[in-house]
């Protein structure tokens, strides 16, 4: 992650939990739960978005979406 003020933050919350359990069990955790750690009160704001782009109507099909967001994201080096 390239926010490393975001990625310090102890935050609290459900996505802090999740953070602190992948860490204490050896795993990384994943770069977008501490964005959601971050601003708690945007996650689901974030989440309705990405739902409706990911899922809402659109001339392209849900999975071609995906192919899209994880082509762009092996672009971008982010293992998301």
């Amino acid at each position: 992650m390239f926010l490393k003020d975001v990625e310090k933050h102890e935050g609290t919350g459900s996505y802090s939990e999740l953070i602190r359990r992948a860490r204490s069990s050896g795993a990384p955790p994943s770069g977008l739960w501490h964005l959601f750690a971050f601003k708690p009160e945007m996650t689901e704001a974030l989440a309705q978005f990405t739902q409706a782009a990911m899922r809402g109507p659109s001339p392209l099909p849900a999975g071609m979406r995906e192919l899209i967001a994880a082509f762009t994201s092996r672009r971008n080096q982010c293992v998301f």
